[in-house]
């Protein structure tokens, strides 16, 4: 008679972190060794990194803001920027945003980065949960937030970015960001972004696309089942 096999799964124990050790840490960035149990308690190690300081009273590192500009007789248009991103070697279009400061919500946050890098002034429409990034990589988490921009409003018909005398950004943690604004048709983000890497040959922050990917999957008519007789 043959031996019989359990197919039992073996219960699996609740993972954590047991420790969190530098290795090396810079002006804006760490990296740390993260020490962890895996499913079955069996200790693992981990690359991560993580932002420097520890600034009070904020829910999340930064906001990305998605921006609607609306104007008279125009169609809607989602406002973009373009910046140079040294890790891609590459320029990156991308949502406006940027980190909280200090005991700031992040709807003040994400209509200040939307004024500083694009000169439009806003109001904000919704605010989503605290949002992990790249979990696999950093405990870096943001915001994204919904703003509206009333484009015939005086404030909004020629926005000026708020930028120093060396033309770049004038809060920015990075002395050295350039930020170029770039509107897209709302009705059409996702050619026109398909587009413009085409003739420029610039890299799309994954956030951007998966937006306009998802307008167009919510403009398309559902799947037509074909009426069957039995």
């Amino acid at each position: 008679m043959a031996a019989e096999t359990s197919t039992e799964v073996p219960k699996t124990a609740r993972q954590f972190v047991l420790k969190e050790e530098v290795i090396v840490e810079r002006k804006w960035l760490k990296l740390e060794e993260t020490t962890y149990t895996d499913p079955f308690g069996k200790t693992r190690t981990w690359e991560t990194v993580k932002r420097t300081g520890n600034r009070k009273g904020v829910s999340a590192d930064g906001v990305a803001v998605i921006a609607v500009l609306q104007r008279t007789l125009h169609y809607d248009c989602i406002v973009l920027v373009k910046q140079f991103r040294p890790p891609i070697n590459s320029y990156c279009l991308e949502f406006p945003a940027g980190l909280i400061e200090e005991n700031e919500t992040a709807e003040s946050a994400a209509l200040r980065e939307l004024e500083e890098e694009t000169g439009y002034k806003g109001e904000v429409v919704e605010c989503t949960p605290a949002l992990c990034l790249d979990p696999g990589l950093s405990n870096s988490t943001t915001h994204i937030v919904s703003v509206t921009i009333n484009g015939d409003e005086a404030a909004n018909t020629r926005p000026k970015q708020k930028l120093d005398d060396g033309g770049t950004l004038r809060s920015c943690a990075h002395s050295d960001k350039y930020v170029e604004v770039i509107s897209l048709p709302k009705n059409d983000l996702l050619q026109r972004i398909d587009e413009l890497v085409a003739e420029e040959r610039i890299a799309v922050d994954a956030r951007v696309y998966t937006y306009a990917l998802a307008l167009k999957r919510a403009a398309e008519k559902p799947l037509q089942v074909p009426f069957m007789k039995f």
